[in-house]
């Protein structure tokens, strides 16, 4: 069997979102509204499965077709009578759920692949004998064929998502390398154009000299087009010794669905702000535009207070392994009026709340533009995995100066981060009553802190095409050297672009850190309904919970390439380093041995220290943090961000031994159901599912009841259409082309 790490285990936590009241509230045209875009969205994030892996399009393929022909309690029995055990199957289902659930056969947290828990033979006699096999031989057999081997594979390179020999990565080519990546960002930047919504395949031509195709998601594919901001960069351009063609049409058949259910809802648009930002989406998708998406997300700021709230597109980029390339994802919910209504107290705060932050002034956006900031019930989000909140759209330029939205997903947080006092690791037994009782409403602070006042806060300096700056060159000085800013952004740079491969974690520890920074203050927690001694004990179990993330993130930290996998877990680690480093005692992290004799650890948080000691440090190193983004100093940024991120066994702390300890007790997240919309007549229809792997199975089997067969088709076609652009890393999938 495979090491625990590469499986999800058979009693993994599952739960389903709970957003019945809140649907039950819409009036029939918010749910027509709704139910085309979440058609838009589940169309959308099929487009996930071919930016995951090779395989991932051919094992959703399969497990579609199995599951089509037989729900999962008809194919127990068949896998019985096969001669696998109870175990056995439970372990299968729970596999093709998590296939489902991250939309590919690799983690979404912590880009890990997992493969099933059971040996390949019995699953091989499960499919060949099902009843989708009967039916198809030839079909499932072809896919099984194609994809079987890969499914099972834990080869090192295949272990992890990465670039050239650190892993495997579908948004570039099997033998694209670092190198290859930053010279593709310096030809877009060059051009101005956004490599949100493009993949890059590299070949060598015949003269011995890369060539690079650097293709756009869109509808159109060679048809002439109109759109001249898209059309013009349609060619061939020689950079740097090498040839670039940009071209588009990836994933076409899928963004044609999506197209066709935003036409759809717009139909059902509740003001001229949806119909202009869904009209605008159609056009990015249609023709491969960012700059149409930056046009739809202006209005889709615009659009203050919906009770049908959304967001669709390649949005974020934690998943490329160069960091700019965004993941297809597509939410829809309902906004949560009471947990609202505290949030727009803290937005009506946030002036002044942003003057407490520990940089100066000029380093502050010029105005702060008042966003939306709602607690909504989920009712669809499609892509990899559901956070916990967002904050968008991710354009730096849209963000200094139109603005963004905040939103906190409640029926997420209630469900994905409940946790059982018996399986709470590393905490003091005094600590888990408490930390039980104060987590969620701890949480929410926090979340509405990180991404309010974490994300929505600095100021990048920016030297525009004229030459002009958005800061004084004479008079802003850099806090920490004492002198002129001597580094800004130039025309066409972004933060993603410039911090490349760090710029996601990087930004999420300044996020968490706004959060932990702010909550001492009693306005914020008094918002928040906390006063006295409750307030003391949501600041103590934030802090706690931040510094027991930072051991738990080292389950994402690979030591054989020194790199981490998951943004947010890097950014926890980091801030556990700066808060070990203030020292005093404030922070201890102590290996122990558990009650069951096997290796474990304690951390411990001084409450008494944390104003006193825990404050000033976090206050030193968020001005740096600041201060490096705004000035877009990289060099200095890197050096800082990289040093709190090594993991060593360097002593008292000994984090490389800690990890194994980790590992050793490490829980895998939880698999989160979500229900379907079905149109019935005029009338939307709810479908929920039971919180097991069985339920997410059947919510995914009825999500494509109508063109089950069509979008396999569609994914098995666009997968082999390039699969020889992986054919190093993968025998299997090169003998299907």
């Amino acid at each position: 069997m495979a090491d625990t790490q590469y499986i999800l285990p058979g009693d993994i936590g599952v739960s389903s979102l709970d957003c019945r009241e809140a649907f039950r509230l819409l009036s029939p045209t918010e749910r027509l509204y709704a139910h085309h875009l979440s058609r838009a969205a589940w169309y959308g994030g099929l487009a996930v499965l071919l930016q995951t892996s090779p395989e991932a399009p051919y094992i959703y393929a399969l497990l579609s077709r199995l599951f089509r022909a037989q729900d999962p309690d008809q194919l127990r029995q068949h896998a019985l009578a096969e001669g696998l055990t109870e175990e056995e199957y439970q372990a299968f289902l729970v596999y093709a759920a998590g296939v489902y659930s991250n939309m590919g056969n690799y983690k979404s947290f912590g880009d890990t692949k997992f493969v099933p828990n059971l040996p390949k033979e019995k699953l091989e006699r499960v499919i060949l004998g099902s009843k989708a096999a009967q039916q198809h031989p030839e079909e499932v057999g072809s896919l099984w064929q194609t994809c079987g081997e890969l499914m099972f594979s834990l080869e090192p390179r295949l272990r992890h998502l990465g670039l050239g020999k650190e892993g495997i990565t579908t948004y570039f080519s099997g033998d694209c390398t670092m190198e290859d990546a930053k010279l593709a960002q310096d030809f877009l930047d060059s051009q101005n154009l956004s490599a949100y919504n493009t993949r890059l395949f590299k070949e060598v031509g015949q003269d011995g000299k890369p060539r690079y195709e650097v293709r756009l998601a869109s509808v159109l594919r060679t048809e002439p087009a109109v759109d001249s901001e898209v059309a013009s960069k349609l060619k061939g351009y020689e950079f740097r010794g090498s040839h670039f063609q940009v071209t588009r049409g990836d994933y076409a058949p899928i963004l044609q669905k999506v197209v066709e259910h935003l036409e759809k809802a717009k139909a059902y648009a509740a003001n001229s702000h949806q119909e202009q930002m869904l009209a605008q989406y159609m056009e990015s998708f249609t023709q491969g535009s960012i700059e149409a998406h930056k046009r739809g997300s202006r209005s889709w700021i615009q659009d203050k207070g919906p009770i049908v709230e959304s967001y669709i597109g390649f949005i974020e980029s934690y998943r490329d392994p160069f960091g700019s390339r965004g993941e297809f994802e597509g939410f829809v919910a309902m906004v949560n009026k009471a947990m609202s209504a505290k949030f727009e107290c803290l937005v009506a705060s946030a002036e002044q709340l942003l003057k407490e932050l520990p940089w100066p002034p000029a380093f502050e956006k010029d105005k702060f533009l008042t966003p939306d900031f709602t607690s909504l019930d989920v009712l669809t989000f499609a892509g990899s995995g559901i956070p916990a909140g967002i904050n968008i759209p991710n354009y730096d330029d849209l963000r200094q100066t139109e603005g963004f939205k905040n939103v906190s997903l409640g029926n997420v947080l209630a469900v994905a981060y409940a946790t059982k006092r018996e399986k709470l690791t590393f905490l003091e037994e005094d600590d888990k009553d408490l930390y039980i009782r104060w987590k969620g409403p701890s949480f929410d602070v926090q979340v509405g802190l990180h991404e309010l006042l974490g994300h929505g806060s600095g100021k990048l300096f920016v030297q525009d095409e004229k030459g002009a700056f958005n800061f004084d060159q004479e008079t802003v000085i850099n806090p920490e050297t004492g002198e002129q800013i001597q580094s800004w952004y130039q025309s066409g740079e972004t933060w993603d672009s410039k911090f490349s491969t760090i710029a996601s974690s990087y930004e999420e520890c300044r996020a968490e850190s706004v959060g932990l920074y702010l909550c001492l203050n009693p306005h914020v927690l008094e918002i928040f309904g906390f006063k006295g001694a409750d307030a003391e004990d949501v600041i103590y179990v934030n802090w706690l919970n931040m510094v027991r993330a930072g051991l738990l993130a080292l389950e994402f930290y690979t030591p054989e390439a020194s790199n981490w996998r998951q943004a947010h877990m890097q950014a926890r680690f980091v801030i556990l380093r700066v808060l070990l480093e203030a020292g005093e005692g404030l922070v201890t992290v102590t290996p122990t041995t558990g009650a069951d004799g096997r290796p474990d650890a304690r951390v411990r948080l001084d409450r008494s220290k944390i104003r006193s000691v825990g404050k000033p440090a976090l206050e030193r190193f968020l001005r740096k943090l600041q201060v490096l983004k705004s000035t877009g100093d990289v060099a200095a940024g890197r050096a800082l961000y990289e040093g709190y991120a090594a993991v060593t066994d360097a002593p008292p702390e000994c984090f490389l031994t800690l990890r194994d300890t980790v590992l050793l007790r490490k829980e895998s997240r939880k698999l989160i159901v979500q229900p379907n919309t079905r149109l019935e007549g005029s009338e939307v229809q709810l479908l929920e599912y039971e919180a097991s792997a069985a339920g997410l199975i059947r919510s995914f089997s009825d999500r494509f009841l109508e063109d089950g067969p069509e979008l396999e088709k569609i994914l098995t076609q666009l997968a082999t259409a390039d699969a020889r652009y992986w054919k190093g890393s993968s025998e299997a999938l090169s003998g299907q082309v």
